[in-house]
């Protein structure tokens, strides 16, 4: 079965930092190739923020995180992280993490490509 679980999440200060993790399930993580972390904001459509392709490590990032986020992997916990600093109150969104198996490397940020979503966590940045 596949299931994600997003943790993390809460409250910060412009210029924090934060780490939001993606608990996959065994299944999940051993069959995807790919697990990325989405944003969005009521009212807007879903943002593509970090990928990785769990087998090869490669990431991509959004220009709007770039410098600031770094996605990665714990093959031995089944979990990908999204550390976040610098945080800026427009980083401010209910961020969800998805998984699909790739089979190209492009469209890793597009909400579309993907098959499995968790619940998501609420990301708030004050000013």
């Amino acid at each position: 079965q596949v299931q994600l679980a997003e943790s993390g999440g809460g409250s910060v200060q412009a210029g924090g930092s934060l780490r939001l993790s993606c608990a996959a399930s065994p299944y999940t993580y051993s069959s995807m190739n790919s697990i990325s972390w989405f944003r969005q904001v009521p009212g807007k459509e879903r943002e593509g923020v970090a990928a990785i392709r769990t087998g090869t490590k490669t990431t991509t990032y959004a220009d709007s995180v770039k410098g600031r986020f770094t996605i990665s992997q714990d093959n031995a916990k089944n979990t990908v992280y999204l550390q976040m600093n610098s945080l800026k109150p427009e980083d401010t969104a209910m961020y969800y993490c998805a998984a699909r198996r790739a089979t190209t490397y492009g469209g890793s940020l597009v909400p579309s490509n993907y098959v499995a979503w968790g619940q998501g966590t609420q990301v708030t940045v004050s000013s």
